[in-house]
């Protein structure tokens, strides 16, 4: 394959959706799988929609997900992104060539004239687009009126035919010219519109494959056109499916947890969330589905991308990052683990005792976020509450000489260890007759409200003497 050139394009308007970060995530695995180039371009022209801050959230986010991009205007000895918005009078000098040869023309009407149009045109059950009012003004009328009065430019759509858009995903999509709207190149506030912008930039930069969401896929033919128009080469384009809730409706924030901070918050890793994302739309063929990054990179194709929607599924991504949990080295597990106490507000300060805590919730950890409720019961002098298989257990006739057999035993020592309580369990045993799940699960449920869990000898070592002894009598009082 010559030179790939890719990029991701996102507009600074808010949070980094997860459709956003997979866009960003096929076109860096397609670019390290050529050794092609990644760059990153802010599309910014829409000065009514820019959110304060979207910017700083995006690359935040993709230095946090580890997408680094390769090309930029160098500031302070290393890349920026490219601004569109910096880059208007690269764009005027192109929609003067379309002026110039008749391809598109300015637009004199009003806000509330194009609203008219448009309901009524929804009323007759007509395919709302502009109705072509300025389309044939004589260049000397629109040069005149432009000195004067507000305009947009709009491009200029042949009026009969077709256009053909050649998907690598999709193959062949034919648009009916009619049906096209004469799209707004330029605003009357001067800045160029994305459709513009992009295929101008995507020229300059000597893009080689567009790859971007489905939902572009419907302003195609309008680019198709700007192409023809302007005389260059077409990228290769690659239109990447929708992702869908459940219940097949577009995953959006209103129906839940859509952006990428969320799930940063919630403490996912960055190597679960991507390995998860490039399964949204991608297999390899087999039933693999934990990548390394650098296994996603040698795997990553286009052609086994799915037309199809795919399926967010919130219970496939917790199965995968409780997997990353248990495998990341202790060391960096620790770290996470950690720091998440302390945002809870439970780190006590000895540091010892806090990472044997954390070690000990690890294997039931599906996210960082659950840090608080596993490990309450080791910083709290009673248990706040028993689920209901542990009351069910609580309830067994067994369990109460259990417990007064187990608080003598414990009463004779300084203090209780791993060792000592494998002592104080076999002599439990040993005086009461009573063994197997009738035996551990009273106990377990006595120690930490619950019926699964951490392993119970860590967390006897972890709790101590006196704490034990607090949990017994709260649970023989119940």
């Amino acid at each position: 394959m010559s030179d790939v050139r890719v990029r991701f394009a996102p507009s600074p308007t808010g949070f980094v959706h997860l459709g956003s970060l997979r866009t960003a995530l096929y076109n860096y695995l397609f670019a390290r799988h050529h050794n092609g180039t990644f760059i990153l371009r802010i599309e910014d022209t829409d000065q009514a929609r820019y959110t304060e801050g979207a910017v700083e959230n995006l690359l935040t986010t993709l230095q946090w997900a580890g997408l680094d991009y390769d090309e930029g205007p160098e500031k302070n000895g290393s890349y920026g992104p490219y601004y569109q918005s910096q880059r208007r009078d690269i764009y005027n000098k192109y929609v003067d060539q379309l002026l110039t040869a008749g391809n598109a023309y300015r637009c004199f009407c009003s806000a509330e004239r194009l609203q008219k149009i448009r309901e009524a045109q929804i009323a007759s059950k007509e395919t709302p687009k502009y109705d072509g009012l300025c389309r044939n003004l004589s260049v000397q009328e629109s040069e005149g009126r432009a000195a004067n009065e507000s305009f947009v430019v709009r491009l200029k759509i042949p009026e009969s035919g077709e256009t053909i858009v050649r998907d690598i995903i999709r193959g062949e999509v034919i648009f009916q010219n009619e049906l096209i709207d004469d799209q707004v190149l330029i605003k009357s506030d001067g800045f160029p519109t994305y459709h513009l912008a992009n295929v101008v930039d995507d020229h300059l930069m000597q893009i080689s494959h567009v790859i971007r969401g489905e939902e572009w896929l419907l302003s195609m033919p309008k680019h198709i056109l700007l192409y023809d128009y302007l005389g260059w080469e077409k990228p290769q384009f690659a239109h990447l499916p929708l992702l869908l809730n459940e219940d097949r409706s577009k995953l959006s924030k209103r129906q839940g947890d859509a952006a990428v901070e969320d799930y940063r918050k919630k403490g996912y890793l960055p190597q679960a969330l991507i390995n998860f994302v490039a399964m949204l739309g991608w297999n390899r063929g087999d039933d693999q589905e934990i990548f390394s990054i650098e296994e996603l990179v040698e795997s990553f194709s286009l052609e086994r991308v799915s037309k199809a929607g795919a399926i967010f599924n919130r219970e496939k991504l917790d199965w995968m990052n409780g997997i990353y949990l248990r495998e990341i080295p202790e060391e960096e597990y620790v770290s996470y683990a950690l720091a998440e106490l302390k945002n809870a507000g439970l780190n006590t300060g000895n540091d010892a005792k806090n990472k044997l805590i954390v070690r000990a919730v690890r294997k039931s950890l599906s996210h960082l976020d659950e840090i608080k409720a596993k490990t309450a019961l080791f910083y709290n002098d009673q248990i706040t509450d028993y689920d209901d298989n542990a009351r069910e257990w609580l309830k067994n006739n067994d369990s109460k000489i259990v417990f007064k057999a187990m608080a003598d035993e414990i009463e004779k020592l300084p203090e209780i260890d791993l060792n000592s309580f494998k002592s104080v369990m076999a002599n439990v045993q040993k005086n009461t007759g009573i063994k197997g799940k009738d035996l551990w699960m009273p106990v377990r449920a006595a120690m930490t409200g619950l019926t699964e869990g951490p392993e119970l000898p860590l967390v006897i070592d972890i709790l101590g003497k006196d704490k034990i002894l607090k949990f017994l009598k709260q649970a023989m009082e119940l």
